[in-house]
C-alpha cells in the first residue's frame, strides 16, 4: 500500500471523517479575496486575522521545505441538543474544547508517519495560528466552501472540525471537488443579522458568532432583538443547511456534551456563579468569552 493510502487509513482509525492531501503552494486564489474581506474591515476588532497576512496563503512560511498539506475533519454532531427555551450554545461547544482533541490525533497521525516513512518535519494546525484551513480542506477535495463560508460535505454535511498538518513529505494531491451549493440561499436568508453580505463572504463584524465570543467591548445596541437567545456562537446558517440533514451523531467521547449544557434551565444560567462557570467549563470552548463575556452576553439577550 502507497504511503497516501496508509495515511488515510491510519486517518480513520484515529476517528478522523475524512483526509484529504493538496500540495503546500501559495494559495493564489485566496489572497484577493483575504485582502479585499481585510481592506473592508470584515473582520471587525478580531486585529489578529491581519498578521501574518504572507503566512496565511504560503504553508512554507510555517514549515520550511513544506511539500504537502495534510487537512482532515472530525464530526462534532451532537447525539442530543438543548433545551430550545435556555440560552443557546453553539454545537462545537457541548463538550471538551477541540483544540486538545483534534491535535492530539494529529500528533499522533504525525508520529505514525515518522514511524512508516522516517523523519519527517511538520507541524500540526487546528483553528489557532494563520492557515486557512477551509480553503486547504477544499483544495484537498474532502469538502467545499459553501455560501455560509462553512466547509460542506455531501456526506456529512457542516458539523466538522477542520485540523491539517503541513510537512516536509511529498505526497500525491487529491483533487479538488465541485460547489454543491446550487441556486440555495437558506443561510443567507435565515442569518438575523445579515452578516452573509454576498454568497461565500461573512462579514465577520456583523456575525452572531463574533460578538458573543470575539468581541470584547459592550455589544452594539443596534444589535438588540437580532441574537434569537444565543448566547455563545449561533448555528442557523447551519442549522437551515440543506445538507445537514445528512449529520450523524458523533462517537467521539471527548464530545460528549456537558450535562450542564444540555440540561440547565434558563434561570440556572441566569443564576451562574464564576466558581461555578469556571468549575464547569475549565476544558469548553467557553473558556474563549470567559465568566465576564457569558455574563454580558446572557444579559444582552434577556433585555431584548
Amino acid at each position: 500500500m502507497k504511503i497516501k493510502e496508509l495515511i488515510k487509513a491510519e486517518a480513520t482509525r484515529l476517528g478522523f471523517d475524512y483526509c484529504g492531501i493538496s500540495k503546500a503552494d501559495f494559495l493564489e486564489g485566496e489572497a484577493a479575496r483575504l485582502e479585499k474581506w481585510l481592506t473592508q474591515n470584515q473582520h471587525g476588532k478580531m486585529s489578529y486575522m491581519a498578521n501574518w497576512f504572507d503566512k496565511r496563503l504560503d504553508p512554507r512560511k510555517l514549515v520550511n521545505d513544506a511539500k504537502s498539506v495534510i487537512s482532515v475533519l472530525l464530526n462534532y454532531f451532537p447525539v442530543q441538543t438543548q433545551n430550545p427555551a435556555s440560552p443557546q450554545i453553539a454545537k462545537y461547544a457541548y463538550g471538551t474544547d477541540y483544540h486538545f482533541v483534534v491535535k492530539e490525533k494529529l500528533k499522533q497521525l504525525l508520529l505514525f508517519i515518522n514511524e512508516e516513512v522516517g523523519e519527517v518535519h511538520g507541524r500540526a494546525f487546528v483553528d489557532s495560528a494563520p492557515v486557512l484551513e477551509k480553503a486547504w480542506a477544499a483544495k484537498a477535495g474532502i469538502g467545499w466552501v459553501g455560501k455560509n463560508s462553512n466547509l460542506l460535505t455531501r456526506q456529512s454535511g457542516s458539523f466538522l472540525f477542520v485540523g491539517e498538518l503541513i510537512l516536509d513529505l511529498e505526497l500525491e494531491p487529491d483533487s479538488p471537488m465541485g460547489d454543491f451549493c446550487g441556486t440555495c440561499t437558506k443561510c443567507i436568508d435565515a442569518c438575523p443579522t445579515d452578516a452573509i453580505v454576498e454568497p461565500y463572504v461573512v462579514d465577520g463584524s456583523k456575525c452572531i458568532s463574533y460578538f458573543t465570543i470575539e468581541l470584547k467591548d459592550q455589544i452594539p445596541t443596534s444589535m438588540a432583538g437580532k441574537f434569537e437567545n444565543w448566547a455563545f456562537g449561533c448555528d442557523i446558517c447551519q442549522d437551515v443547511c440543506p445538507w445537514n440533514r445528512f449529520s450523524k451523531p458523533n462517537t467521539e467521547k471527548g464530545f460528549t456534551p456537558k450535562k450542564e449544557i444540555l440540561d440547565w434551565s434558563p434561570k440556572e444560567w441566569e443564576e451562574v456563579t464564576e466558581e461555578v462557570f469556571s468549575k464547569v467549563f475549565h476544558d469548553s470552548p467557553l473558556k474563549r468569552t470567559g465568566y465576564e463575556g457569558l455574563r454580558r452576553n446572557l444579559d444582552f439577550t434577556r433585555k431584548l
